[in-house]
């Protein structure tokens, strides 16, 4: 059979990177690994081809070519979803579905014919079973989670490599914590589940084989979660790994903000390579972190455990959350001050919204407050609740915090309280072309046109100066930025729009 593995467009969003992008000429930040993995597990016999929708285009002439269709996305991608699956239907190609989006609300699909939802390790083969009996059911489904110690490597092979930013693994699933508001432990469960340092040895020689040296995301939702195996097998194993190879890979991934209470994992982490991390901060206030059940992100010096993980060499991303049912309108002061003092540089704040599965979801449903299903997209100033707070004050906060948090000056002045912290990397990122043109980029986009050019000029004088070795991570924020600004300005129009 010959299957086409589909990956819906993400729209321009802050996770999406698409404006910083341009400046390296790669078009998405990462490969869809879901489907990449999926492609590992279908009969060898069968013909695959991956079109991923941030890369290329879907042709008719690939519709045409395959026998069935397998698409895989995240809530944010459901409207370029919608648009796929109506275009297989026409085509008369059958479509098969899985993933977070269809796992979180299949219902919501009735063109899809077939569903493999939750982990395909456990719901693939029933459904490859009945396929070749000829009896396939419309939905496969499982409330056990999957042992990854039998995850295959992903078929890095269908991937135009050159096209993306960054690579993307995964060691572990699963979250040991309780917020109300994320939906991982309804989809992965609280049990950590974690791959053998002998997997992931292998899926980073299947990436380097590829001819990647570039960075690498440990997809994890809690990377530290199992801490002990961390420190005693894969991270050894990955230190040994990049001196073997004589590789200057960076690394990043997410965790939880514990990672500051243990400076040998932190330690460990650096001298493997990883250079960033992105923590759900959510808020300041321990009122709101206590009533999500985010108890472990209270009782502790946040600002002063930011400040630990930069001094140990990793850049700290963070997520920010308005909206709780305790805010009320200081909260976007208070936010905006917290994250200006923490040299967060990359701080996505969203407005709280009711993901399907999670006890939030079933909170406002009970209260009568759920209003419709959630964009998966917290900073587009929208939520799907009915907030405690007035919705034109909750909207018009968010917005204003927004715009000043990435306004040039402050965006700027976050980026030189985190280099004063930051404990740069020895090794150096391996120089490609692609660098020294978004460097040529920025100058002109940045330095010359933009209206943050005073910033930009200052920011690099400055580093170059007091914080050399980190002059290019600096060039890459001010990217970043551009990006950030481009994305507030859109929401802002829409929100504008929506009121008007």
């Amino acid at each position: 059979m010959n299957i086409l593995l589909i990956y819906p467009e993400f729209p321009d969003t802050f996770w999406s990177f698409k404006h910083a992008l341009k400046f390296v000429n790669k078009k998405a930040s990462l490969p869809p690994l879901g489907l990449l993995t999926i492609a590992s597990m279908l009969p060898e016999s069968w013909q695959r081809r991956l079109v991923d929708l941030n890369v290329s285009t879907l042709t008719l002439k690939d519709i045409a070519w395959a026998d069935m269709a397998f698409i895989s996305a995240m809530a944010v991608q459901q409207e370029s979803a919608r648009k796929i699956i109506t275009l297989c239907n026409k085509a008369g190609l059958k479509v098969i579905a899985g993933g977070p989006l269809f796992t979180s609300e299949h219902e919501a699909f009735p063109l899809v014919d077939h569903f493999v939802l939750n982990e395909a390790e456990l719901t693939l083969q029933p459904f490859l079973d009945d396929l070749n009996k000829g009896t396939p059911k419309r939905v496969y489904s499982s409330e056990l989670f999957a042992d990854i110690t039998r995850t295959p490597i992903p078929q890095w092979n269908l991937l135009d490599i050159k096209k993306y930013a960054s690579m993307a693994l995964q060691f572990s699933r699963g979250c040991p914590y309780q917020c109300d508001f994320c939906n991982v432990t309804a989809l992965l469960g609280h049990k950590i589940r974690t791959k053998n340092s002998a997997q992931i040895i292998a899926e980073l020689d299947g990436i380097h084989r590829m001819g990647w040296q570039d960075t690498i995301f440990f997809v994890d939702d809690n990377f530290i979660a199992h801490k002990s195996y961390l420190k005693k097998e894969l991270l050894p194993r990955l230190i040994e790994w990049q001196k073997k190879n004589k590789t200057t890979t960076r690394l990043y991934t997410e965790c939880s903000i514990n990672l500051a209470d243990d400076p040998e994992l932190m330690e460990l982490m650096f001298q493997a390579g990883f250079y960033q991390v992105f923590i759900g901060i959510e808020t300041p206030e321990n009122t709101a972190l206590e009533a999500c059940g985010k108890q472990h992100n209270t009782s502790r010096d946040m600002l002063g455990n930011i400040k630990r993980i930069q001094q140990a060499g990793m850049e700290v991303q963070g997520g920010f959350i308005v909206g709780f049912d305790s805010d009320t309108p200081s909260i976007f002061q208070k936010q905006i001050e917290f994250i200006q003092k923490s040299g967060i540089v990359t701080a996505m704040v969203g407005i709280l919204q009711a993901l399907p599965g999670t006890r939030l979801y079933e909170r406002m449903q009970k209260e009568g407050r759920l209003l419709h299903n959630s964009s998966g997209d917290n900073a587009d100033s929208n939520t799907n609740i009915v907030p405690k707070m007035d919705i034109e004050i909750l909207r018009r906060g968010y917005t204003e915090m927004m715009t000043q948090l990435y306004a040039p000056k402050q965006y700027y002045k976050r980026i030189r309280t985190l280099l004063l912290e930051y404990r740069t990397p020895k090794s150096k990122e391996r120089f490609r072309f692609s660098h020294l043109m978004a460097f040529l980029r920025s100058t002109v986009l940045l330095g010359m046109v933009g209206r943050e050019r005073f910033q930009y000029w200052k920011m690099l004088i400055w580093t170059f100066f007091h914080r050399q070795r980190a002059l290019p991570h600096a060039i890459t924020l001010a990217i970043y930025g551009h990006h950030f600004r481009k994305v507030c300005k859109l929401h802002l129009k829409e929100t504008q729009r929506a009121a008007g």
